[in-house]
């Protein structure tokens, strides 16, 4: 297949268009109230999308948490907030059995685990014990409390921010449960021009956030985007910057398998959002730093010398092109 030639056979362009419509109906709903670059929306949309979660990593007070109740809002989607602190228990989050006097029996009340977004607002101030709650339903869609099964709803997302500067009161998440997470993003100061509009409207009342997509939408924007199609040779194209990341001198583990499906997904659902019913090879580039930086694990001494994740990331793209 030529680069960026459609397939023969795809989806109807008639609901591309609708797609690729809601999609910007959606960042125009955020945007009322976040002010920061649509891109950043784009991807709460394709981790939603994609199946997966969201890192959020940032100073305080650049609107994280009033972002992710935005776009909760305008994907009609429940929502629960969790504030991960060191006395956190995992019973906090997924629930517990209570007993029930009226009919002598224990009933299970849910966690805030179960919603369709989950907000886990400084993941890193809660023990490995309590981070360890959301793995299971990361990666399975779960949970198991004393010893019972309980399966969660689709869709679920996990969006978590942490504070990157804090030194003391923090747990930093393993390797595991980074792995768990689509994407990471790292959240920047706003621009002059977007702080300054900051202060200009943040004595004025929030306007309402109107739901653009309900449920059902989003269940089928998801199949939708498991039928955009992906040509063979991007599929090796993504491999090939994976092997490039094991095989870096300053990695101690590069990007897995696994990495290489989410990278996969997310391209897809960006095409989808994008009206596409193919991945472009643009679709790759623009998100193989946030999907493949927080699985690269660097030696000691590549960590000691300032070196990062993003480095190994930016040769990768350097020394590696499509096609060849």
């Amino acid at each position: 297949m030529r680069e960026g030639a459609p397939p023969e056979r795809g989806i109807d362009p008639a609901l591309l268009e609708r797609v690729k419509l809601r999609a910007d109906a959606v960042y125009a709903q955020i945007e009322r109230v976040f002010v920061g670059p649509r891109l950043v929306v784009e991807s709460l949309l394709v981790a939603l999308l994609a199946r997966g979660h969201v890192l959020l990593e940032g100073v305080p007070g650049i609107a994280k948490t009033t972002l992710v109740k935005a776009f909760a809002q305008a994907v009609d989607c429940e929502y629960r907030r969790i504030q991960f602190t060191p006395d956190l228990l995992p019973s906090d989050i997924t629930g517990t059995y209570i007993l029930n006097m009226q009919e002598s029996a224990f009933t299970l009340r849910k966690g805030p685990i179960f919603a369709n977004i989950v907000l886990g607002d400084e993941i890193n101030r809660a023990p490995a014990k309590t981070q360890a709650a959301l793995l299971e339903a990361m990666q399975e869609m779960q949970v198991t409390i004393e010893g019972a099964t309980q399966h969660l709803t689709s869709p679920f997302l996990v969006l978590a921010t942490q504070n990157p500067i804090e030194q003391e009161g923090v747990y930093p998440l393993p390797e595991a449960q980074l792995d768990r997470f689509l994407l990471k993003l790292n959240l920047t100061y706003p621009s002059f021009e977007q702080e300054v509009e900051v202060l200009r409207t943040h004595d004025r009342p929030r306007p309402p956030i109107e739901p653009v997509l309900e449920h059902d939408d989003v269940l089928r924007m998801i199949d939708l985007a498991d039928q955009v199609h992906i040509d063979d040779e991007l599929m090796a194209y993504i491999v090939r910057i994976a092997h490039f990341t094991r095989k870096h001198q300053q990695a101690h583990l590069g990007a897995s398998p696994r990495a290489c499906i989410a990278l996969l997904r997310a391209a897809k659902a960006r095409a989808l959002l994008r009206g596409r019913d193919y991945v472009l090879p643009d679709d790759i580039l623009h998100l193989v730093a946030p999907v493949f930086t927080h699985r690269i694990v660097l030696t000691p001494e590549a960590d000691l010398n300032g070196y990062r994740a993003e480095d190994i990331i930016k040769q990768a793209l350097e020394n590696i092109r499509y096609g060849r």
